[in-house]
């Protein structure tokens, strides 16, 4: 299968709503996009039953890399009631973006035993993403109609019996699917509201807001198994293609971080090598001028997460390993699929509450909640730098903390 990848009475203070078109970014010429969508709501009320259905210097000023301290502003909300119904986007047929419809009165999931029930206020997209909603995977889908999304931080509005490590009012992020191609969650994380396994979260890093913190689970923990499986470890080389892509600009970091990796190596366009240096690649390679291929340079692990798996085996170490996301797979290669877990994401979160590793958001983004379709079209573009954000998603429920 393909591999798709290249979730008594409580208040917490909270800074008021932004507007709906607030950005922290300037405008940028790299990745210039024009939102060509009106937002269409729907009341068709979606009580998601199962039914059958198968060169700028200052390159921060330019992509949002991130793990910056932030601080509470002053807002309180009341986190202790949970409404019947929600908004979220909703497709009940496979296709293009204008299947998406956003929904006023879609029924807030139920909460298992061992999930919790999390008031969503950031969420990311993935090329899983948009890749279901085509019906690239509908064998092992969930039932339509479906609630995307995968990647979420929010609050613990609610916790199952059996739930022991997280409790209300607790700062969570996470993928909210453990297996993203088999049976993927119907009700995901572009909602008000979404129900996640204990398991499958940890608490959101401190100094990280709540778009920062959204834009980690999926990719992050991609490249952390990935290294894994491919047994990388200390004073080992690698090659990451795609290095400015959701997954690559986090594996550098990784790599270089928390496994210890002797060198690092990645490809990215032109407008995109800095951004690379900034994050820790020791030989930034542009592709629009050097095949990599074709430089003396062997590496012991080559991650491929764009697709040029049978390029990437010709520069790998004898004995080294290839790691590959999507496209053809040739020896030493091998493609898997991540099983998430929280347990990674709390094993990383002291490299990034100290900044060690740093989120970063495609600078076209955050995405307001209305704008999803919007979201969706830029990502497949596939020009996108890092991750493509939703946020806000609760309007009421502002908990980003400012930075100093």
């Amino acid at each position: 299968m393909e591999a798709l990848l290249s979730s008594t009475t409580t208040t917490t203070s909270l800074r008021p709503p932004l507007p709906p078109s607030s950005t922290t970014n300037p405008p940028l010429s790299l990745s210039t996009f024009t939102p060509p969508f009106t937002t269409t709501t729907t009341k068709t009320p979606y009580p998601l039953t199962h039914k059958t259905s198968k060169p700028n210097k200052n390159i921060c000023s330019r992509y949002r890399v991130s793990a910056t301290p932030k601080s509470a502003a002053e807002t309180t909300v009341d986190i202790s009631t949970v409404p019947s119904e929600m908004k979220a986007w909703v497709y009940d047929e496979y296709g293009g973006v204008d299947v998406l419809k956003l929904s006023s009165n879609v029924t807030v999931p139920s909460v298992n035993d061992d999930q919790v029930l999390v008031k969503v206020v950031a969420a990311a997209l993935n090329p899983v993403d948009f890749k279901r909603r085509l019906g690239k995977f509908q064998a092992t889908d969930s039932a339509l109609p479906t609630v995307p999304g995968y990647d979420v931080a929010g609050v613990v509005v609610k916790v199952g019996k059996q739930v022991k490590g997280l409790k209300v009012g607790d700062e969570v992020y996470g993928n909210i699917s453990e297996k993203a191609l088999d049976g993927p969650k119907q009700s995901g994380s572009l909602a008000e509201y979404t129900a996640v396994e204990e398991k499958l979260l940890a608490l959101k890093p401190k100094n990280l807001d709540f778009a920062q913190a959204a834009s980690l689970p999926l990719a992050i923990e991609t490249g952390y198994e990935g290294l894994e499986r491919a047994g990388f470890s200390e004073g080992k080389s690698i090659l990451v293609l795609n290095g400015a892509g959701g997954v690559g600009s986090l594996l550098i970091q990784v790599a270089k971080q928390v496994f210890g990796a002797s060198k690092v190596a990645a490809t990215a366009s032109t407008s995109k090598l800095e951004l690379l240096k900034s994050l820790g690649a020791d030989l930034a390679i542009d592709y629009t001028k050097e095949d990599f291929e074709q430089l003396p340079d062997k590496y012991d692990v080559v991650f491929d997460a764009i697709g040029q798996g049978e390029k990437a085996v010709k520069v790998v170490k004898e004995g080294g390993s290839v790691v590959v996301l999507t496209g053809a797979v040739s020896p030493p290669g091998f493609r898997f699929v991540v099983t998430s877990t929280g347990t990674t994401l709390t094993k990383l979160n002291p490299y990034l509450d100290s900044g060690k590793v740093k989120a970063v958001i495609d600078p076209n983004g955050p995405f307001p909640f209305d704008r999803v379709k919007e979201a969706f079209s830029y990502l497949e573009t596939n020009r996108a730098t890092g991750k493509v954000v939703v946020y806000p998603i609760s309007e009421e429920y502002i908990l980003e903390k400012m930075a100093q």
